[in-house]
């Protein structure tokens, strides 16, 4: 037997003892960083939902229906963001052994929470729309003054939650889904504020379902990406930034591999990238240097840390044939 054969051939990757890394036990979650500031924002936005359905109904202002539609998403999304997060993070803290058949943990709550808030949102930006053409041609007499002081109080709670949210949101899809929602309410609360003043000095009846629709149409590209970043994660699609080519050829050009197949990049969840593929080597190559030097190209110029490599020698046969 060559040298290395026994450790190269098979499915496995170096043992964190054996060569100073390891593949994510134990890694710090994005979102559980900020898990105080989320439920902070949650009670924040959950509080003035309620107030802000209340004067909607009692104003008959469709603006502020619209709004706090889109803050029952936000509750929605927000509750969901948090019990993925903490689910996440306590099944993190389990030894291995306990993971059962959950061999990656529950990162993935986290995308299908994102995934749900998106269709939430799109069902409110279409109601929005549709009630906005009714009632346009209805002239439905709106309260003004009660509309303004709900818009502003409600834009207060915003900046808050705005707040709150911004810095997780460069770390967490989950956390950039509720920081997008409460950066449109922000936005739809400048909007009905903007209505009940014109409603107030000029008599504009139409500016209510028009903001109304404006805040729907508001709503939906930004929904679109998330929904659209969410299912290319659910799909297991390679990560955009990561040119699947070019990885291949850097693989390809590690010294003593001779070919490289069966190579997949896809996402977990948030900060979490992952690739596997199966390293052929030529006859006499060291098998350790090869894994060793594939670890440390994906993690130097790729930033993913976890990667799981075959390594087989030239004269193996059959895992070739793999096609998917």
């Amino acid at each position: 037997m060559r040298p290395g054969r026994s450790a190269a051939h098979g499915a496995r990757t170096h043992a964190a003892d054996d060569h100073g890394h390891s593949h994510g036990v134990g890694l710090a979650r994005a979102g559980a960083r900020h898990v105080r500031r989320l439920a902070a924002a949650f009670t924040i936005i959950a509080v003035f939902f309620v107030v802000e359905a209340v004067a909607g109904v009692l104003t008959n202002s469709l603006a502020l229906l619209s709004d706090a539609g889109h803050m029952l998403t936000d509750v929605i999304g927000l509750g969901m963001a948090l019990a993925a997060i903490q689910l996440a993070n306590r099944f993190e803290k389990r030894s291995d052994t306990s993971r059962s058949n959950h061999t990656f943990g529950l990162y993935r709550l986290e995308i299908l929470a994102a995934f749900v808030n998106s269709l939430l949102l799109f069902g409110v930006a279409i109601w929005v729309l549709v009630e906005a053409v009714r009632r346009l041609g209805s002239g439905s007499e709106v309260l003004e003054g009660p509309m303004f002081i709900v818009a502003v109080l409600g834009l207060a709670a915003n900046v808050v939650a705005f707040w709150l949210l911004r810095d997780g949101s460069e770390e967490s899809i989950n956390i950039e889904a509720a920081y997008l929602e409460v950066l449109a309410d922000l936005i739809g609360s400048v909007g009905v504020i903007v209505g009940a003043l014109l409603l107030r000095f000029l008599g504009w009846t139409w500016v209510d379902p028009v903001i109304g629709a404006a805040i729907g149409l508001w709503i939906l590209p930004r929904t679109w990406r998330l929904g659209r970043n969410a299912v290319r994660i659910l799909l297991q699609a390679a990560p955009e930034h990561i040119e699947l080519d070019r990885l291949h050829a850097d693989l390809e050009g590690i010294h003593g591999v001779s070919d490289v197949h069966d190579l997949h990049v896809w996402t977990l969840t948030s900060e979490m990238e992952a690739a596997s593929a199966h390293l052929v080597t030529s006859d006499g190559a060291d098998a350790h240097h090869v894994l060793d030097r594939a670890r440390e190209l994906l993690a130097a110029h790729y930033g993913i840390d976890h990667g799981t490599f075959q390594v087989e020698p030239d004269t193996h046969r059959g895992c070739r044939d793999v096609t998917w």
